[in-house]
């Protein structure tokens, strides 16, 4: 699945505040390795190498386009480099303080029990901060399952966009935490963001084509690219059934143009005892 930075970085204002309010709760002093797990751009993970300028910091991505934008983008930062590297393999050194993940760990089924490997890998002091997304019961999110489950559409995508249940309940972190010798700071947020008029497209639809809808439109490219697409069912019908159906859960402000998007993010943050 390809990532497109530049979209990704459309909404950048809504985007990059929960990313503040988690490591805002990141209390370390001077710790020495940092590390930012799915990075994405790394316009946020050059806010830790200023914060913590002795230390090195490091922004790990699977996406290699990201980590190219990354590395173009800040390459005159001593103390910041980034890295290709699936989540799922890797683990922190010892010298590792801190961790920051946010919005990656909705990707991963199971993550829990990645989670927990990290955890236990940390050594005393070091801190742990991330934030998961927590919005598959939206309507942007509940119309895009169900659409892609219709019997029009199933055929060709089902089982494509993950389900809802891959996200965990707060209290159910919390444990994790304390369960593997950390501290528990945990909490979820519901962002109220007023998304701006868009003269091509409903503005929830540009929201989503930045993230959600990344794994249909690699889906039906795959598709396409081995004929087994067939005509008038692209990826682009498909946008424009969902966008049909936005337009009703999410109907514009008719001054404006604006669309107001309720967004819930959960919170984890610890230390090691």
């Amino acid at each position: 699945m390809k990532w497109d930075p530049q979209l990704y970085l459309k909404f950048s204002d809504h985007r990059d505040r929960p990313y503040f309010d988690l490591t805002g709760r990141v209390f370390a002093d001077s710790p020495r390795k940092v590390v930012d797990l799915g990075c994405g751009p790394g316009n946020l993970t050059k806010t830790l190498a200023e914060r913590w300028p002795e230390a090195q910091v490091f922004g790990l991505d699977s996406s290699p386009e990201m980590v190219a934008k990354a590395r173009h983008s800040f390459s005159d930062i001593e103390n910041l480099s980034f890295d290709v590297v699936d989540a799922n393999a890797w683990l922190p050194d010892s010298d590792v303080d801190g961790v920051v993940s946010n919005a990656m760990l909705q990707w991963i089924p199971g993550h829990a029990d990645l989670m927990a490997k990290w955890l236990d890998h940390l050594t005393e002091g070091a801190w742990f901060a991330v934030q998961i997304p927590g919005n598959f019961g939206a309507q942007s999110h509940v119309i895009m399952h169900d659409l892609a489950e219709s019997p029009r559409w199933r055929p060709l995508v089902s089982g494509v966009l993950r389900h809802k249940d891959v996200v965990h309940q707060p209290d159910e972190y919390l444990h994790l935490l304390r369960n593997h010798g950390m501290t528990a700071d945990v909490w979820e947020t519901t962002y109220s963001h007023i998304l701006p008029a868009n003269k091509e497209r409903h503005p929830v639809l540009e929201w989503t084509r930045g993230t959600t809808l990344r794994p249909l439109m690699a889906a039906f490219q795959k598709l396409e690219e081995s004929g087994q697409l067939p005509e008038g069912m692209g990826y682009e019908t498909y946008e424009s059934e969902y966008e049909h159906h936005l337009k009703d859960a999410y109907p514009l402000d008719p001054k404006t143009g604006e669309a107001v998007f309720f967004f819930r993010r959960i919170f984890v943050v610890g230390q090691k005892n």
